[in-house]
């Protein structure tokens, strides 16, 4: 096309001729009026808008057109100056340009428009912010005029998900296919105080390919450095973009080392099946054992979500589990592996229902290579292992004032020394609690409700002398020589059926020299089938055959409080002494109820007030009783605050239920089983929020001797916390501690800046003067970097007995992922 210089400038009522709004030729013919002073002709200052259609009144030199064949995008060009080049069909905006195209704006000193390429050339402090939010930086910019072509001198780019990527140059094809030549990137913000300074961590590879169809990022020969220090290399790796939570490829591979399967690799490998379900296959190949498959698939439905897990291998070498003396353990086995399930569903709002399944080849396996897709692995250094695998299928719903739950439970028992035919399989047990919305009488009604169903195939015996632990007598020998004295019955053999309801009231009266009483009433009843198989020497202990049971235990009572209250300017004083009157008659049937959930009993301030003292359903509190005490509490104006209690229960009549025991011995040594029961103190003082100190004591009725003891302070500051807790506990042979115990647990945290943070724990055996747990880590948490170095000494009791000594290295990147290294550093057999 000829250039034609101008003559004149057009007539008044000159117009553009009809060409198609967005095309090239429309553009020319606007860009020449303007060359031959059709600013007159359009709007009455120098400044310009020129839109197709219509024009509006220009306030800058401005472009503003049509630039999408269905018309919907427009691009709005402005700059200080807007020069047109015939010869060359080029349109060039000088000074401050700015051009907004479909949600994205380019930002340069200078752009270049090629009618003939249908490209702009962006040069001097270029900038281009998409629509998305991402930002990118260059000093030479090529573009498409739809942006989704082009490359970049000199590239910086941020995006919305803080991360960073630099090139010395990048090419863009089809709109959504990146390729960075000696790029950079990194998920770290950049120093504030130096921002030149290399980030925590940055990836460098020789090209970087971003893939924004397909979503992923692909690193061809890559190092990672830290604070610009490389530490490794890949010739090749890849990783989802920032934009993506869930996509299917390779994860970061985990090592690991054990004596019984050498070293170890882990490398997970994930699919993204669809939108609502995925799966993860990570096989694991050890240099002892050999291949190790695992996976795990899970789904997401409307109202919950579900996941199946499994783990096998054939052991290359068994006898790495065969003891130095010839002892097999549960692992001396060809085939050993798991599978695990678990779901939950809501109902609706109020209900819901799911499940946990474990299956597994031995009980020792999930110790032993701690396959990592299991919910009982140990992935968190500060997470102990569990003593049991738990199946189940529940039912629970939750109202206002009202709550139920019922289950059906498979316990499977992770101890070498579990006999799974002395573990109960609870057929279900159900639960459920009301409370009334409205006062009754003028007091709070409710009741609850227990059904407990449960089997067990064979006695479970536990022996609590000497001689009964050096000769295993519990089950065999003279039947005459057995009594609660030797051993004791954890469970009996058969089936055990128990229906239990009971409906409390009480009501609080504060007269008008500030005494609160409070009657309350209760009603409770227990029914039972039990069948006891006449396995040896269990008759010893309860009875045998078929039977059905029925007990009943009114309660009514009386408790009592009278603060005294003395204000001072720097506080409040309170002295409120506490008596409690119960009522009741004697428990029935002692000992011929099996006692599955009520062997637990610890006497102390914290159940002195409680109407009935046992842990569980299955025995009952009876005989009346005092319960009194005296309580000071002092309150700082400023914060902070001193409580302090002491009392005792007193058996006022009938027969104290603490005194007799069943099989399990519950009740006997526990400071209640005597008329006057011991004393029961606690002392707690909070200066401010940064200490408190805390004593528990449980002292002997005659002479005053410790029998418990708990001393417990803790402080926390900006940086730090610590913790120190002491713990002495005298003898009780009755229930099978045959020595006093003492034991102090400490531990800390420091935290060395905003960053780093150190840690430590350990509990010490005062009595075997010993350490029984120590664990020592040291982390660094910040906005793209997870690093923790754990070391942890603790001892198994599940499988060989033993101390494990190990060493746990964690770090994960954000967005590129994470990656754990560890090591059994020593595995010392205990006797």
């Amino acid at each position: 096309m000829a250039v034609r210089s101008c003559t004149r400038p057009p007539a008044p009522g000159f117009k553009l001729p009809k060409l198609k709004p967005g095309s090239a030729a429309r553009v020319v013919a606007v860009l020449a009026l303007l060359a031959c002073g059709g600013t007159s002709a359009l709007a009455p200052a120098m400044a310009q808008e020129l839109t197709f259609p219509p024009l509006p009144p220009p306030i800058k030199k401005t472009v503003k057109v049509d630039n999408d064949k269905s018309g919907q995008k427009q691009m709005l060009v402005q700059a200080a100056e807007i020069n047109y080049d015939y010869t060359n069909h080029r349109v060039s905006a000088v000074g401050g340009v700015q051009i907004y195209y479909g949600g994205s704006t380019l930002e340069a000193d200078k752009v270049i428009y090629d009618q003939t390429s249908k490209r702009l050339h962006a040069e001097g402090n270029v900038r281009l912010t998409e629509e998305d939010g991402k930002v990118t930086y260059g000093e030479i910019m090529d573009l498409a005029d739809d942006y989704r072509d082009g490359f970049v001198d000199s590239l910086r780019l941020d995006s919305p998900d803080q991360t960073r990527m630099a090139a010395a140059r990048a090419e863009r094809s089809s709109g959504n296919y990146t390729v960075f030549h000696n790029g950079v990137y990194t998920a770290c913000q950049p120093c504030k105080d130096d921002p030149k300074k290399p980030p925590l961590w940055q990836v460098k590879a020789a090209r970087i390919v971003h893939d924004q169809g397909e979503k992923m990022m692909y690193f061809e020969d890559a190092r990672i450095e830290f604070y610009g220090t490389p530490l490794a290399w890949m010739p090749y790796f890849s990783a989802p973009d920032p934009t993506v939570k869930r996509k299917t490829g390779m994860l970061m591979p985990s090592v690991r080392s054990g004596s019984n399967y050498g070293a170890a690799i882990d490398v997970p490998y994930y699919w993204a099946l669809a939108p609502d379900y995925d799966a993860t296959f990570e096989p694991m190949y050890t240099t002892k054992q050999g291949l190790m498959l695992q996976g795990e698939f899970r789904q997401r439905l409307i109202n919950g979500a579900y996941s199946i897990r499994a783990a096998g291998l054939k052991q290359a070498d068994k006898s790495a589990f065969q003891r130095d003396d010839g002892t097999r353990t549960p692992g001396y086995r060809d085939l050993r592996g798991e599978v695990e399930s678990s779901g939950q569903f809501a109902i609706n709002n109020k209900w819901i229902w799911g499940w946990d399944a474990l299956m597994v080849s031995d009980r020792t396996f999930l110790q032993d290579y701690n396959p990592r897709i299991s919910r009982y692995a140990i992935v968190d250094p500060l997470k102990s292992s569990a003593a049991e695998g738990v199946s189940q299928l529940y039912l629970t719903g939750k109202g206002n004032r009202s709550y139920f739950d019922i289950r059906s439970i498979y316990y499977l028992g992770f101890s070498e020394s579990d006999s799974q035919a002395q573990i109960p399989v609870v057929h279900p047990v159900i639960d459920y609690k009301y409370t009334f919305d409205h006062p009754i009488l003028g007091g709070e009604l409710g009741y609850k409700m227990n059904f407990t169903s449960l089997t067990r195939t064979q006695a479970n015996f536990d022996a609590i002398t000497t001689n009964a632990f050096t000769s295993g007598n519990c089950v065999t020998g003279d039947p005459a020589a057995k009594s609660p004295a030797n051993c004791l019955l954890r469970g009996a053999p058969g089936t055990f059926s128990r229906f239990s309801t009971q409906a409390d009231w009480r009501r609080s009266v504060t007269d008008k020299f500030g005494q609160v009483f409070t009657p309350f009433v209760s009603m409770r009843a227990d029914t039972a089938s039990i069948s006891v198989k006449n396995d040896a020497n269990v008759g010893n202990y309860i009875n045998t055959g078929d039977s059905n049971l029925v007990r009943a235990m009114p309660t009514v009572g009386m408790e009592y409080r009278y603060p005294f209250i003395n204000v001072q300017s720097w506080g409040t004083n309170t002295i409120e002494p506490i008596a409690q009157i119960i009522v009741r008659p004697n428990e029935t049937q002692i000992g011929r109820w099996p006692n599955e959930d009520a062997q637990t009993l610890v006497f102390d301030d914290s159940n002195l007030f409680r109407v009935d003292k046992f842990s569980g359903w299955d025995r009952v509190e009876g005989g009346s009783r005092a319960n009194y005490g005296l309580q000071y509490t002092t309150q700082f104006n400023q914060g902070g605050f001193v409580n302090m209690l002491f009392g005792q229960s007193y058996s006022l009549f009938g027969q104290n239920s603490f005194a007799v025991g069943d099989a399990s011995n519950t009740g006997l040594d526990s400071g209640l089983d005597t008329r006057r029961s011991d004393y029961v103190a606690r002392a707690s003082y909070q200066p401010n929020s940064t200490y408190k100190f805390t004593s528990r004591f449980r002292f002997a009725e005659d002479g005053f001797s410790v029998k418990r003891m708990e001393l417990e302070t803790s402080a926390n500051f900006d940086r730090w916390n610590a913790l120190l807790l002491y713990g002495e506990y005298a003898a009780q042979p009755e229930i099978g501690f045959l020595s006093r115990r003492q034991g102090i647990l400490a531990s800390g945290q420091y935290k060395i800046d905003a960053n780093w943070v150190l840690l430590g724990s350990a509990l010490y055996d005062l009595n075997a003067e010993k350490f029984s747990s120590t664990r020592v880590g040291l982390g660094y948490i910040d906005d793209c970097l997870i690093l923790a170095l754990n070391y942890i000494t603790s001892y198994t009791y599940s499988g060989n007995v033993s101390a494990n000594h190990q060493i746990m290295l964690q770090l994960s990147l954000r967005t590129i992922g994470g990656t754990s290294v560890s090591q059994t550093v020593g595995n010392a057999s205990q006797p």
